[in-house]
């Protein structure tokens, strides 16, 4: 298993980084913070402006035509801001989704608008339950003249106040199928309700008889909807865990610093063993998220039988950023919880993306299936 960086993504590493030093300092990521919708930041037209929206995008349709290598390359940088935005899911797994079963118009109308970010396609999969089967989905869509009527509420909806079109899961009450509808989100009878206390723009999104054309329907049936997006996650999962890695290096270096700086007694407190104990569990914490996230996109995109590596990559991912800000927030002592510090971004990205395509108990029994247990 060779993990190395090519010489280009080792350009693309670099040119990352210098992006999100220069346009994503501390100060801006704690203005988006306060309030402002990441998506209507200038610094966000900038990323667009890079082509990095559409990595995972094939060069017909408007992307990059990147493998997950280079996602997770990408995304691993700008975890370390941690840079917000619908950049994941839209440019990654929404296009993944159009990518799997999308009809060839679909796939050449939408598509090159996600790579250069002018549509955000946000996925509104989960529901009051929070569940990621495909039995959780209760929104229906209902034939209504010589199209389709959507009815039903999606919970913790990410990004979903940056929408500029939702791809919905929904279920037919007359053949018991789940597949996927892009609706609109300026379309009458939709509400979206934004949900405090979660990293960047969390919603709620309910759909009160809202129109759907037969066009708007992924792959012009629902039969095969719920598969196309199961393989889709599978191949976000990896990038998500790259984005979760670059925040556990970047807290791991934030502590660093700090116990190289910060004087208690005369000496710097990296010098005390309870502080080193705790830059230990956070080292542990970044290589574990780092090598399952990186074997993960090695079985992807080498054609390797990936779904053991893929589920322990998210549990082992979410429990490491959780932790790294954790044992970030014993080395800091009180500091770490004034926001104008910046920790405590991290620390509610870390919450948030906890659960985001499944928390580590839902992939630790997904893992179990797949080993066969």
């Amino acid at each position: 298993m060779d993990l190395s960086l090519t010489p280009a993504q080792e350009m693309l590493k670099g040119a990352v980084r210098q992006f999100v030093d220069q346009e994503y300092p501390k100060e801006t990521l704690l203005e988006i913070s306060a309030g402002m919708n990441p998506s209507m930041h200038d610094s966000w037209q900038k990323l667009a402006d890079t082509g990095w929206l559409g990595i995972v995008i094939p060069e017909e349709f408007g992307g990059e035509g990147g493998s997950l290598t280079d996602a997770g390359v990408l995304f691993e940088e700008l975890g370390r801001g941690p840079v917000p935005g619908p950049h994941l899911s839209s440019g990654v797994l929404s296009a993944l989704i159009v990518l799997e079963i999308g009809s060839s118009q679909q796939k050449s109308e939408w598509l090159p608008r996600l790579a250069n970010g002018t549509d955000l396609l946000i996925p509104a999969i989960t529901e009051s339950d929070y569940g990621w089967y495909e039995d959780d989905v209760t929104a229906n869509l209902t034939s209504s003249g010589e199209g389709w009527m959507l009815n039903g509420k999606k919970a913790y909806v990410f990004n979903g106040s940056s929408a500029t079109h939702f791809l919905c899961t929904v279920k037919s009450p007359e053949s018991n199928h789940v597949g996927l509808v892009r609706v609109a989100a300026e379309s009458p009878g939709v509400n979206i309700r934004s949900l405090e206390g979660f990293a960047w723009d969390m919603a709620e999104v309910t759909f009160s008889d809202v129109d759907v054309t037969q066009s708007d329907v992924l792959g012009g049936d629902l039969n095969s909807g719920w598969g196309a997006l199961e393989r889709a996650i599978i191949k976000t999962i990896p990038v998500l865990s790259s984005y979760q890695t670059g925040g556990c290096q970047a807290v791991y270096e934030i502590s660093v610093g700090y116990s190289r700086t910060r004087i208690q007694f005369g000496t710097p407190i990296g010098r005390f063993q309870r502080v080193q104990d705790h830059i230990i569990n956070l080292v542990n914490q970044l290589d574990a998220a780092r090598w399952t996230s990186n074997e993960a996109i090695w079985k992807l995109d080498s054609g390797r039988e990936p779904f053991d590596s893929v589920h322990l990559a998210k549990a082992v991912s979410s429990e490491a950023y959780l932790q790294a800000c954790d044992h970030a927030h014993e080395v800091h002592a009180g500091v770490a919880s004034m926001t104008e510090y910046g920790l405590t971004l991290h620390t509610t990205a870390s919450r948030t993306l906890y659960t985001y395509l499944g928390d580590p108990r839902f992939h630790r029994h997904r893992l179990a299936e797949a080993l066969g247990l």
